[in-house]
Formats: C-alpha cells, sequence, structure tokens
C-alpha cells in the first residue's frame, strides 16, 4: 500500500501548522517555500510526475540528493540548507503521526543530520555611523516622510523587517508613546517610543495616502500599497550608500533591516541596559541570542570589568630579591634596612622545602 504525499501535504499546511502549531504565517511560508524546492526536485531525480508521487518515493537517499542539489547546483548556504532540512523534518514527523506504519521511513529522514555552520560575526553602527544614515533623509517629500519614520522606528524598537511590515496603525499609541509588535511565533511585545519617533510618525501619517480605505498598514509603498520586505531592503540600501558620503566607515557595512536591529541590540546593552531587558525589547525567544552580542563587544566587556574590582594581592614573594637600585633607594628607611637580608632567609627556606620534596 502506497501512500499520497498531495492529502497530507494539504492537512500540514492548512492546519497542523497555521492553526494546531500555532506558527505564523512568515513561518508557513518559510516551510511552504522548502517543501516546494523538494518537490520540484524530486520528479526530476525520479522521472514521476509531481501529482502521482507518494510518501514512499521520497526516501533518505532522495532527501539528500536534494539538499547536496540546493547546496551545490543554487548555491545555498549550510544554513539555508538546514532551514530547508527543517521543513523536511517537521513535514516527516506529521506523516509518521498520521500513518504509523511509516514510522521507520520518516525516522531515517528525521535524523539527517545538520551541517555546522561558521559563526557569523554580528555587524552593527556605531551612534555616528546611525546618525549618518538618518540625516541624509530629506524629509521635504512625502516619501522622505515615510524614510525618517521607518527608520527611527526601526532604529527605536530593533523591529524586524517582517514586523515593520505588517504594522497597523491600530498598533501604534501614539498618544501614549508606545507601539505593539507582532513578532516570531504570534508573540506580541510593546515598545516605548522616542519623542522624535512619535513626532516623525505623526508626521508621515498626515501624508500618508494609502490606494484603499481597507489598507491598515502604516507604511505604504509609492502606489499606496502596503511595503514589502523587499521594498525595506531596498530603502535601507539606499540610505546606506547615501550615508558613505558622510560617513565613509559605512563602506564596509551594507545597510540592511537587521543591521538596523544589530545596531539597537548593541547600543542598548552599551548604554548598561539589563540583559534580560535587551532580550525581551527584540522579542528574543532564546537569551543566548542576546548573549551573542555581549560576546562580540570589547567595549561592553570592558564596561562590566569595571564594574568588578580586582582582587587584592600581595606584592613580591618573600623570595624575590629587590634590585640594587631599590636597595639603595630603601637604604635611608631605618628598620627596613634589614628587609633583603629577611627575604634571602625566606628565599633559602623556599629552596630547602623544594629540595626536599
Amino acid at each position: 500500500m502506497t501512500h499520497a504525499i498531495a492529502p497530507l501535504l494539504k492537512r500540514f499546511f492548512s492546519h497542523y501548522m497555521p492553526v494546531q502549531k500555532g506558527y505564523s504565517k512568515n513561518t508557513v511560508c518559510a516551510y511552504r517555500d522548502g517543501i516546494k524546492l523538494l518537490l520540484c526536485y524530486v520528479p526530476d531525480a525520479l522521472r514521476k510526475s509531481v501529482d502521482k508521487l507518494n510518501i514512499e518515493d521520497v526516501t533518505e537517499k532522495v532527501v539528500l540528493g536534494f539538499l547536496d542539489y540546493i547546496q551545490q547546483q543554487r548555491g545555498c548556504t549550510a544554513s539555508t540548507r538546514n532551514a530547508r532540512l527543517a521543513a523536511i523534518r517537521s513535514l516527516f514527523a506529521f506523516i509518521a503521526r498520521e500513518n504509523p506504519e511509516l514510522v521507520l521511513q520518516t525516522q531515517q529522514i528525521r535524523t539527517i543530520a545538520r551541517k555546522r555552520t561558521e559563526h557569523k560575526t554580528i555587524e552593527y553602527l556605531e551612534e555616528k555611523e546611525m546618525q549618518a544614515v538618518l540625516d541624509v533623509v530629506d524629509i521635504n517629500s512625502r516619501t522622505g516622510l515615510r524614510d525618517q519614520a521607518l527608520f527611527l522606528l526601526t532604529y527605536n524598537t530593533g523591529a524586524r523587517a517582517s514586523e515593520v511590515v505588517n504594522l497597523k496603525l491600530t498598533d501604534l499609541r501614539l498618544d501614549a508613546a508606545q507601539v505593539t509588535l507582532h513578532g516570531k511565533g504570534n508573540k506580541d511585545r510593546c515598545c516605548p517610543l522616542w519623542p522624535e519617533t512619535v513626532a516623525a510618525l505623526e508626521a508621515y501619517i498626515k501624508e500618508r495616502h494609502p490606494k484603499t480605505t481597507e489598507t491598515k498598514q502604516v507604511f505604504l509603498n509609492a502606489n499606496g500599497e502596503p511595503i514589502s520586505r523587499f521594498g525595506i531592503r531596498h530603502v535601507t540600501r539606499k540610505y546606506g550608500v547615501k550615508a558613505q558620503a558622510k560617513k565613509p566607515s559605512i563602506q564596509d557595512k551594507p545597510l540592511n533591516p537587521h543591521r538596523i536591529r544589530h545596531t539597537t541590540a548593541m547600543h542598548l546593552l552599551r548604554a548598561g541596559n539589563d540583559i534580560n531587558m535587551v532580550s525581551y525589547w527584540l522579542g528574543h525567544a532564546n537569551l543566548n541570542t542576546t548573549h551573542a552580542y555581549i560576546e562580540i563587544d570589547m567595549e561592553t566587556k570592558r564596561k562590566m570589568l569595571d564594574k568588578t574590582p580586582a582582587p587584592k594581592v600581595g606584592k613580591n614573594p618573600p623570595w624575590h630579591r629587590p634590585s640594587v637600585l631599590q636597595w639603595l633607594k630603601d637604604l635611608t628607611k631605618g628598620p627596613e634596612l634589614c628587609v633583603e637580608r629577611r627575604q634571602q632567609r625566606g628565599e633559602n627556606r623556599w629552596r630547602e622545602e623544594l629540595n626536599s620534596t
């Protein structure tokens, strides 16, 4: 007996992920893209129509071939390869639950190892570099007002690009200077806003012209439609290039939304804020994610060291012989004339103990 893959896929994406697991729309889409790539690869590898594929066709060997294909032919990184594997593992865990007779086959796929990835260096902007980016925004146009509000909100809150894209007018409480962000895993968090951020948002919203009255997203593109993540990436990249004239050091730091998020994290930590609060501020599910910022910042490490008093330690051991100049300097100190003799006795005693062991 064979098991068609199509009905299981439909239940996996339409009910299991969004309803039972409660995954966000972005997570569902990411998993969908990974499975879609797999289904495009398998028919070519097996010379079989995708509509006729069965679960039994997708073996461990086929999946390993697919993972090699996306790395070698499509140029995917090990991180991307691991993300695709995570989607496949999740699908086959669901299949095993729905069809216990397939446990052995699914277990072989679910135990495919992840590839070790290189530790990424977290890159961020210094305060003067971030200020240079904000300074090149021309607020004499509707687009400029939008971009200033977008930059200030992102820098103020450390929001992800997806959180900015999904931000609605009802998420803003400008009278209370705060915003609600909808993060990964459908987790919401509130962040306070600088007065400058509130003023920029108010100025932009007055000039905001949506294509339809049903559009509730805060940030819109030139057509009055909700801006996309690619649109935000384009905006940040554009101003990053412009800011290079004012701050040449930015040339080595191509600007993108996530680099602004890293910048927020580093500046919050450098200001002496508790790491647990910074973790909540950024919406990190795991505190270890926030610890990565401390690992790479020497300035933060120095501040931590300055707050920790050094232990008191003795000066020289009793057998230490002072230099001739020090001896001459101490010669006029009266009772200290016998220091060298005492130290010599201490050194001899130490040598005797050492020889006896």
